[in-house]
């Protein structure tokens, strides 16, 4: 009778060391397809769900000290139509009504589109009237060019936000 146990527990710890074996290669092969699904930068700036996937890459890559729930994210399109200009002008609508309500300390604010300059016209407009101090302990990502990084970060020191300036 103990021999059967005995073979039994060998048999149950062996099954057990087998799945955990097949878990970790499964594990490792999800790890291995998500590293492949990287996506890559648009090269249509009015393909709004490809930079939309992109850019959301970008924040996910830059959420670590965020304690909320979930970011504000905003797509700043691209483009000089008047569809266009108008959906900047909702995005920024949409920011300076954020900057003007304050933000709680933890929450992450990320902010990108397809032209970088256009981008940084939003987020400087949005933030140019913001109280000093008002962002300490909000982490602020922008996603453009080097170009703009300096125009950017000038408007945002003031409100002590966490800068995070992600080149594309």
């Amino acid at each position: 009778m103990r021999k059967l146990t005995l073979i039994a527990t060998a048999l149950a710890l062996t099954g057990c060391i087998a799945l955990s074996a097949c878990n970790n290669q499964q594990n490792d092969g999800q790890q291995q397809a998500q590293q492949q699904q990287q996506v890559t930068k648009p090269t249509d700036p009015n393909d709004s769900k490809a930079w939309g996937a992109y850019l959301g890459q970008i924040m996910q890559k830059n959420m670590q000290g965020m304690t909320a729930p979930q970011p504000y994210a905003y797509l700043v399109p691209a483009g000089d139509t008047e569809e266009a200009k108008d959906a900047r002008d909702r995005q920024l609508s949409n920011i300076q009504d954020i900057v003007a309500r304050g933000v709680l300390p933890g929450n992450l604010l990320a902010v990108g589109g397809p032209d970088s300059g256009k981008t940084a016209d939003v987020v400087t407009t949005a933030f140019k009237d913001a109280k000093a101090g008002s962002f300490k302990g909000v982490i602020v990502v922008v996603i453009g060019d080097k170009a703009d990084q300096q125009r950017v970060e000038d408007v945002l020191k003031p409100t002590n936000a966490t800068i995070r300036y992600v080149q594309m």
